[in-house]
């Protein structure tokens, strides 16, 4: 049996997996839609989405594994993703949720892909040229994703009672995971901060809120009140949820270590 490889300490690594994970586990949970759709175009858009995200995540994966350091091995994509045990993954804890009703789906992919648009847009001036390059491509999937989902977000708060019921369910649901995404003074940040890798997740805080709160204005969607409640999926420590997800996606090349096509 391989052990599991455990993500580079270096805060490079780290930094780059946080987003990595975030998009690989949110396109697994994306994929879970594939054939259950509301509708045919929606079936195929919420798959596009997640090959989108999964790029996005084997890009920054690949990169990440690189980030090791002298005497450090290099770990490479399908190791990250397919051989660490739930405590090493660094995603956001709003990804790895239950895939819920339609209404969840469209608001959690309209927090994500505006949190991702955001950090994408700033990412493209990364000192990492190929950090660069890689946000440069994913900026113009997530402006996509984003715009997407505000325009299911406005359609069904604006359509039946039932329809609006569920998207003010959705927000009550989803709100209080936005604190994860904007935590103050993360050493991992505050790092890639100023080696110039990239900005302060902090940093994102007032723009992400801009757009937000001008989606629910326009879908007419109250948020709720704040609450002391915080997901902590960046540092690695989970919801419940996550196991599950991630049995299921490694079950393969946990039953035959090392295999290949």
């Amino acid at each position: 049996m391989h052990a599991s490889p455990i993500p580079d300490p270096a805060p490079d690594a780290q930094y780059l997996l946080r987003t990595g994970d975030t998009c690989l586990i949110l396109a697994q949970r994306l994929a879970e839609w594939c054939g259950h759709a509301p509708v045919l175009e929606e079936d195929i858009a919420l798959a596009n989405m997640a090959l989108d995200l999964l790029g996005q995540a084997r890009a920054l994966l690949t990169r990440a594994g690189q980030l090791g350091g002298p005497g450090r091995p290099v770990r490479d994509e399908d190791q990250l993703a397919f051989l660490r045990d739930e405590r090493d993954f660094r995603n956001l804890t709003i990804a790895e949720l239950p895939r819920g009703d339609f209404a969840v789906t469209v608001l959690r992919n309209a927090m994500v892909a505006t949190l991702l648009r955001q950090l994408w847009h700033r990412l493209q001036d990364s000192r990492d040229a190929e950090v660069a390059a890689i946000a440069a491509k994913a900026v113009k999937e997530a402006r996509y994703h984003q715009r997407h989902a505000a325009d299911w977000a406005v359609r069904l708060a604006d359509g039946t009672d039932e329809s609006r019921r569920r998207m003010q369910a959705a927000l009550r649901r989803l709100w209080p995971y936005r604190h994860e995404m904007f935590e103050a003074g993360d050493p991992v940040d505050e790092a890639a901060a100023a080696s110039g890798l990239g900005p302060r997740w902090s940093e994102l805080r007032e723009p992400w809120h801009a757009d937000m709160d001008a989606l629910l204005a326009e879908a007419g969607l109250e948020p709720p009140a704040d609450t002391p409640f915080r997901s902590t999926g960046r540092h690695g420590r989970h919801s419940e949820h996550l196991g599950p997800l991630l049995a299921e996606m490694q079950s393969l090349q946990r039953a035959y270590p090392g295999g290949v096509w």
